[in-house]
């Protein structure tokens, strides 16, 4: 799967950005930087002013990529799912047992990130931190129907898809596959943002990592 992931290329939807940062030096190092200083100052605190600070280049120079700010973290967070969902089919597409399966996507899903070499420009470990407490920011937003009528979110919801498929290659009978496809990837960023900030809220710890968590709750709730 390493050198498979050489040659990806995660497809964004174009219009989040107004120029592709992957055409470019300067566009790597926009997205390599925002990731840096997000993870670092938080999204409320960063701008393009002072990614350009950062860079050495002017601020107008970003605007040139992304229209705002709230592109940019939609740019990142779409890239972190589309990465994610390539990890995804290449670990389970030549498992043949349905539960096998199953249990291999969630792991995928729910489990700590360790960085990936294929892409030096981007640190997936700093991304997943980013996704875990910045995604809510992308589509919290008065503007998210007309987003998602335009496929801005159709990575994660093509993701989200996958797993409910495969919930229903293992119970067909259950009445609430998307909802728990849903729940397993929406819940894996809160039990990590949990254990990070308020583990007095949460089981999962060094010990009991998130994907034991998910791996139970979905098989408890799915017929024998």
């Amino acid at each position: 799967m390493k050198y498979l992931l050489h040659d990806l290329k995660v497809r964004i939807n174009d219009k989040i950005y107004i120029k592709d940062p992957e055409s470019s030096s300067l566009g790597k190092r926009i997205i390599e930087h925002s990731i840096l200083m997000i993870q670092e100052m938080g999204f409320e605190s960063f701008t393009f002013k002072k990614l350009g600070d950062r860079i050495g280049s002017n601020e107008s120079s970003i605007y040139r990529y992304f229209e705002n700010k709230h592109k940019l973290l939609l740019y990142l967070t779409c890239w972190y799912w589309g990465w994610l969902e390539y990890q995804l089919v290449f670990a389970t597409n030549s498992i043949p047992n349905s539960k096998q399966k199953l249990k291999k996507a969630i792991e995928i899903i729910t489990r700590s990130i360790i960085e990936d070499s294929s892409f030096s420009h981007i640190n997936e470990v700093l991304l997943n931190k980013i996704v875990v407490n910045e995604y809510s920011k992308s589509y919290l937003t008065k503007e998210v129907d007309e987003e998602n009528k335009e496929g801005y979110f159709s990575i994660y919801k093509r993701l989200t898809t996958r797993i409910k498929e495969m919930i229903i290659e293992v119970d067909n009978t259950y009445s609430y596959p998307a909802s728990l496809a849903s729940t397993i990837i929406e819940g894996a960023l809160h039990q990590h943002f949990l254990k990070e900030h308020f583990p007095s809220l949460t089981d999962c710890n060094e010990k009991v990592t998130p994907s034991k968590y998910f791996t139970d709750l979905v098989f408890h709730s799915l017929k024998k």
